[in-house]
């Protein structure tokens, strides 16, 4: 049972668009464990089955028409028709669903269309407290709409950060700082019955959806000061790949690289890991943490990353690789090298995976937010 005043706690998590339901799962999963009575609402996950629910309750209550249509092509242009005409009904639903459940906390993990998600938003913040993990805190593309992203951030009791440069985003914001609390990301773990083994061989890994603000031109580059080395790149592109592709033959390295492109599901995920040396992350930039880290920290998979958002200070705080600094191939080369020309510091940095495992635990994660909700309940039974 929990450890806290409050009690096992009926906690609603909300995930419409279904954007993270790796980490969805997780954290429900540890939340109820600990004692707690957890209810995933969420959307239909058009790229694969999603996780098996662990102790929780999923509940598909958003766009379950597109949904069902898109499972094949879930990029078709037909997808913000779809979801724009399934947007009001699925409000509806929710505001239904939550006046029957009655949960003490709404946990809201993303949201639909930001410019109207404050109508209901406000509802729901009259009756209960209602807190916001802010996974991306600017969106990655574009500048943010201050006076949008204000308005947001003023409609939520608390919001969670994953990162320090998150809540300095936030800060700037005019987010007072007693209103954000800063839980980080855990790791995606292999499966219990997949046995981590230590990397070797000359295999770098760029892994997730690949954007442009992800650095995999620069990675392209580095590639030709690491002799012997193949580069394989696994994840879904919603930027265009031409340009990379022409540049890796300018370099003469096409023929190192593998492409696996697509969504990936998990046991396609623990393969490639197994197969992987190094998983390397040349970010040029970002606030936020990052799920590809933490699966390959999670698979025991040390990391190159660029220093940026939260990914220098997590492989530097448990020793699990090397951290160089944004748009410098050369510098990114050198750290490769130094990793896969030397079994000792290899080793080193597998080790530092572990202690990312144990230190990044979901368990430790569900007791901070634990302490969250208790301190917010608490507030709201003294008046």
């Amino acid at each position: 049972m929990p450890a806290y005043d409050a009690g096992p706690v009926r906690i609603a998590l909300l995930d419409p668009p279904s954007y993270s339901p790796v980490y969805d799962h997780h954290l429900a999963a540890a939340l109820a464990t600990r004692g707690h009575e957890v209810e995933l609402v969420t959307s239909p996950f058009v790229f694969a089955d999603p996780p098996v629910p662990d102790g929780y309750k999923r509940v598909e209550l958003f766009l379950p028409l597109s949904g069902r249509l898109l499972r094949r092509s879930p990029r078709s242009p037909l997808r913000f028709v779809l979801k724009g005409a399934e947007y009001l009904p699925s409000v509806a639903r929710l505001a239904r669903r939550i006046h029957r459940t009655a949960p003490d906390v709404v946990h809201v993990q993303w949201l639909m269309l930001q410019r109207f998600d404050l109508r209901w938003l406000s509802r729901l913040r009259r009756d209960r407290p209602v807190v916001l993990t802010a996974h991306n805190v600017l969106p990655h593309a574009g500048e943010a709409h201050e006076r949008q992203r204000r308005a947001i951030y003023s409609a939520f009791d608390r919001i969670v950060v994953h990162t320090r440069s998150g809540a300095e985003q936030l800060a700037r914001f005019g987010v007072p700082a007693e209103r954000v609390v800063r839980i980080p990301h855990g790791t995606f773990d292999a499966p219990r019955a997949t046995a981590i083994e230590p990397p070797s061989g000359r295999t770098l890994l760029f892994f997730g959806l690949i954007r442009h603000y992800k650095g995999l031109d620069v990675l392209v580059r580095a590639l030709a000061g690491v002799p012997g080395a193949r580069l394989v790149v696994a994840g879904d592109p919603l930027d265009p790949l031409a340009p990379i592709k022409a540049l890796a033959e300018e370099l003469g390295v096409a023929d190192r690289i593998e492409w696996r492109l697509g969504y990936l599901p998990e046991e396609e995920v623990a393969a490639l890991m197994r197969e992987a040396t190094l998983a390397v992350f040349p970010y040029r930039s970002t606030e936020s943490a990052s799920g590809a880290l933490a699966t390959a920290l999670g698979h025991g998979r040390p990391a190159v990353v660029t220093d940026v958002g939260a990914l220098g200070d997590t492989v530097r705080d448990f020793g699990a690789g090397l951290v160089v600094p944004p748009d410098d191939p050369e510098a990114l080369a050198e750290a490769c090298r130094q990793l896969l020309d030397d079994p000792a510091a290899l080793a080193r940095a597998f080790r530092g995976t572990e202690a990312a495992r144990r230190g990044l635990s979901w368990d430790a994660i569900a007791e901070a937010h634990e302490r969250l909700y208790s301190d917010l309940l608490a507030r709201v039974r003294a008046g």
